[in-house]
């Protein structure tokens, strides 16, 4: 339905009327869209983080993250991983001096079966944000939500107080586990899950409420709020307006650049979908998962145990692509004497 102009002018566009029922997040590292669209929040990962290194624009600080990686030392190896770190805590800076919230920040996938080095490289990670001036409670570690993943989570944020964002969930197995941990973020791939059914299903399109992705994060959000979990739920990886339309009223929800765009020029009225009023009247069994039984139930969902492993193996692509071009920096780069 058309807007008429005299119309369009009294009223808000949908992203505008989306952030007053949801926390709206960026989903990206280019610092010219956070400072377009004015999220509260900023996401990133080694696939945002290694598209915006290739800029021009950004060049200086893959630069100066380079200089930290010689700088310390060590092996050729030692220089990447340090220069990495400090390149995803530089983009974290700058993408904090542009928003009031959190940045989430990603540990290397590569970890994602490794407790207690993703509970090492978080920690590492929040003394390079505090070298920078920088306190944990403007940052959030993002580890895959895999079994190891979720304990790392939870140690993070018992003895550290380190708030964790864990990303690549599918199932709502590990939602329970999550929810269980008490880390303070969890972010449901709604894209991907969609993706999924598409390629191995009969149906290629679905209206927005039927889409997989959005059922599945309703019902996430459902059985947090019905059960008094503090844990956010915050929808990720969008392919249309659609699902995101679809989650209004969801605690966060993080966008790419050009799906902001979109509802940005888009006029017509939002109504919240999900509601903490209407999830507590739900009909939900609260169920308690421990390892064996997380296991089982993550891995009786096709989707989510080929989505985990897929996304797990993607991102572990981009950290190495990213450690390549860093490698051809580190060992073309001469600092000054």
């Amino acid at each position: 339905m058309s807007v008429s102009p005299v119309k369009r002018q009294k009223m808000e566009s949908v992203l505008d009327q989306l952030k007053h029922h949801t926390t709206v997040v960026a989903d990206t590292g280019d610092f010219n869209a956070i400072d377009e669209y004015k999220p509260l929040d900023a996401t990133t990962n080694p696939s945002l983080i290694l598209a915006a290194a290739q800029m021009p624009a950004y060049q200086e600080l893959v630069d100066d993250a380079v200089a930290y990686g010689k700088k310390l030392g060590g092996s050729e190896e030692e220089q990447i991983k340090n220069a990495c770190d400090k390149l995803f805590v530089l983009f974290g800076a700058e993408i904090l001096k542009r928003i009031p919230g959190r940045v989430s920040t990603e540990v290397d996938a590569r970890l994602s079966f490794d407790k207690e080095g993703m509970i090492q490289r978080a920690r590492r990670l929040i003394d390079l944000y505090k070298e920078a001036g920088i306190g944990k409670e403007r940052i959030l570690i993002k580890l895959s939500s895999t079994w190891e993943g979720i304990q790392a989570g939870r140690v993070l944020e018992a003895e550290y107080g380190i708030h964790c964002n864990m990303t690549l969930l599918f199932s709502f197995a590990q939602a329970v586990a999550c929810a269980e941990a008490g880390v303070t973020l969890i972010s449901p791939f709604v894209g991907r899950i969609l993706d999924w059914y598409v390629a191995n299903g009969d149906k290629k399109t679905y209206e927005p409420s039927e889409d997989p992705g959005v059922k599945s994060v309703t019902k996430i959000y459902n059985y947090y709020k019905k059960f008094g979990y503090k844990t956010i739920v915050m929808g990720a990886s969008f392919r249309n307006t659609g699902e995101i339309k679809a989650l209004t009223g969801c605690d966060y929800l993080t966008i790419s650049p050009k799906l902001l765009a979109e509802l940005s020029k888009e006029y017509v009225k939002l109504t919240p979908t999900l509601s903490v009023k209407e999830a507590q009247a739900c009909e939900l069994e609260k169920i308690h998962l421990d390892e064996k039984a997380f296991r089982w139930h993550h891995n009786e969902d096709q989707m989510a145990v080929e989505k985990l492993s897929d996304g797990i193996r993607k991102f572990a692509a981009d950290a190495i692509k990213l450690e390549r071009m860093l490698k051809v920096s580190v060992t073309s780069c001469h600092l000054p004497s």
